[in-house]
């Protein structure tokens, strides 16, 4: 029976974390790129809902506005520049 090779030196932080200098600045660099990605990313979907939110807003102002004049109701801030 031979003696198998040895076995590459492992991690020992057991997350793939680089070892030297050079890795370790490609990983960051790397790290950083997806960090930015996602914010990105998130930062899109959340503007995107606050302009959704805002449209739906404004339609519920204009069918308040609607129903106010259906039932012939003045909106609020009119009756002090009538009696004015």
């Amino acid at each position: 029976m031979s003696d198998p090779a040895p076995a590459p030196v492992a991690d020992d932080s057991g997350d793939g974390a680089p070892t030297n200098s050079q890795d370790l600045t490609v990983f960051v660099q790397n790290l950083l790129e997806q960090m930015q990605s996602r914010f990105s990313q998130m930062s899109d979907a959340i503007i995107g809902r606050i302009d959704e939110m805002g449209n739906r807003i404004d339609d519920l102002e204009k069918s308040i506005a609607d129903l106010m004049d259906q039932a012939g109701v003045e909106p609020p801030g009119e009756k002090e520049h009538t009696q004015g």
